[in-house]
């Protein structure tokens, strides 16, 4: 088993996130721990002295300050360990483009702006909001979810929500209306979510078995009761003429970046 060490002088969610990546390209066991707040050569010691073995592992450094990243890289030499800063040669490139020294801020790229009270807004109202809490906040979203039950909808919601983007979800059953309000609001705002039955049986099996947690009397994943809530669905669908996406096998980031381009959002950014 490979272990990959994120290592970072902030709070190391950028080095995860590209270990993740590397590590999702493989059919292997590979661990991914997250290392933040490397900051002096003390804590590049306690890391590397730390370590349980020295073998089958590897870095990934996205560490701002110099001479605390170099002499990570020089314990990591001497010990054996491969090393990739990912940070240090973008950082580089831009400066001799800018022809500007960097300021090498540890934790910059996360500091509070009015983004992030943006992002702050967007998880409260994506939480206040979820599976029909209060209908009253569907005038105020930025994107309406549709979907049955196991579509992904609340993670969906919350992805977005870290982009600062007002999403709210309503679950899809025949025995409840669907709210008022949906037919009142821009109809590009709203994206209803579809699946393929027999997937969505499995999704819905597993669920049961992990947790044990569904009323029988609603027939959760019975086939007869997953076709009459899909008929049900794509009724409302057409009727609302909305948006729609197939998330069957699609991971949540490939349905998120499918609706940030429909709502806008993309292009706002710049992208």
């Amino acid at each position: 088993m490979l272990k990959i060490y994120a290592v970072s002088d902030s709070i190391g969610e950028t080095a995860e996130l590209v270990a993740k990546g590397a590590a999702s390209q493989f059919y292997s066991e590979i661990e991914v721990h997250r290392v933040p707040y490397i900051k002096s050569y003390e804590d590049v010691n306690e890391f590397i002295n730390g370590l349980e073995s020295k073998e089958n592992i590897m870095v990934i450094s996205t560490i701002v300050l110099v001479e605390v990243r170099e002499f990570l890289v020089q314990r990591c030499v001497e010990c054996g360990i491969p090393i990739n800063n990912i940070l240090g040669p973008c950082i580089s490139m831009v400066s001799r483009i800018l022809n500007k020294i960097p300021e090498y801020r540890p934790g910059a790229v996360w500091e509070i702006d009015s983004e992030y009270y943006k992002k702050v807004e967007a998880v409260e109202f994506a939480i206040k909001y979820d599976d029909s809490k209060d209908n009253s906040g569907i005038k105020y979203a930025d994107v309406v979810l549709l979907g049955l039950s196991r579509t992904s909808k609340t993670p969906l919601c919350m992805y977005l929500a870290n982009k600062g983007i007002k999403a709210l979800n309503i679950p899809l059953m025949p025995e409840v209306p669907v709210p008022e309000e949906l037919f009142e609001i821009d109809r590009k705002k709203i994206v209803a979510l579809t699946i393929d039955p027999v997937h969505l049986i499995e999704v819905r099996k597993h669920r049961i078995d992990r947790y044990n947690t569904i009323s029988n009397r609603f027939k959760y994943a019975n086939e007869e009761r997953v076709l009459q809530e899909l008929e049900f669905s794509d009724k409302l669908i057409r009727r609302l003429r909305c948006k729609v996406i197939d998330v069957t096998k699609r991971a949540i980031e490939d349905t998120a970046l499918i609706v940030m381009e429909y709502i806008g959002y993309m292009e706002s950014k710049g992208y």
